[in-house]
């Protein structure tokens, strides 16, 4: 029998990147354009971006090393990988833990929208605005971008190559991506509707370095069938953050208007 799930699954948002920030500048100022030079996969973390990684690998370097993660799944974009690279370098995954880029866990795509503000989409392309409000962002794809459903659908395969690879006793997987990841994959995993993940949504953003935490609980019968499901232990967990006296930063990685 093969079992269905790790014993430990954390899912964490990258820490704030520059773009993060230029994206607040933007806003602040009225623009429409965000002033990010880099393509979306080369934005780099913020300064505060850098500590608030270390503070997370603290935390997880404070645990038992048989706690502590064994595999890490990270986006290929440069702000995850960053974050996964510092949470490694303060001794927060276990010695021999594997780092895994994979493509499926990269950001939400935007499309034609890329690096507009919400003033920039609503000038710019206003018939996108009002598609967006009619059909709501879980279902809206942009020209040449995603909604939130074709993230789900690469995130369900995701799901599948953790319970193939990343599932036997003793595994606890770290995976390192972005805000909608975060909530798509508690979409999934809990086993959502539409509106349920969109008041979680709504409620707050997921902040950077935040923790999304499950345990595996259950075994299995004699059928040869497993039973083990993932527990929702901690969504948004900041203490690891706050212990060190660093700053929360919880702004969305989209303009308001795709949202």
């Amino acid at each position: 029998m093969s079992r269905r799930w790790p014993d430990q699954l954390w899912i964490i948002r990258h820490g704030q990147s520059s773009g993060n920030v230029a994206r607040d500048a933007a806003d602040a100022a009225g623009l429409s354009h965000i002033d990010i030079a880099e393509r979306d996969v080369d934005v780099p973390l913020s300064t505060l971006g850098e500590e608030q990684a270390r503070a997370l690998g603290s935390w997880f370097a404070d645990m038992p090393a048989d706690q502590q993660p064994t595999v890490v799944l990270a986006s290929p974009y440069l702000r995850a990988v960053q974050t996964a690279e510092l949470v490694r370098g303060e001794g927060g995954v276990a010695p021999r833990a594997r780092r895994v880029l994979d493509e499926r866990l990269r950001e939400r795509e935007f499309g034609v929208l890329d690096r507009l503000t919400r003033a920039g989409i609503e000038t710019r392309f206003p018939d996108q605005a009002e598609a967006r409000s009619r059909l709501g962002k879980f279902y809206h794809r942009p020209p040449g971008g995603e909604s939130w459903c074709d993230v789900i659908l690469r995130l369900r395969s995701v799901l599948d190559t953790v319970s193939l690879h990343h599932s036997s006793p003793g595994s606890r997987v770290l995976v390192v991506a972005h805000q909608v990841v975060v909530l798509c994959f508690r979409y999934l995993i809990e086993d959502m509707t539409e509106s349920e993940i969109l008041a979680i949504d709504h409620a707050d953003d997921v902040a950077n370095c935040g923790v999304t935490q499950y345990t595996r609980e259950g075994s299995a019968d004699d059928s040869s069938t497993d039973h083990a499901v993932l527990r929702l232990v901690a969504y948004n967990f900041v203490a690891p953050l706050e212990r060190q006296g660093t700053p929360v930063t919880a702004r969305p990685d989209e303009p308001v208007a795709a949202r």
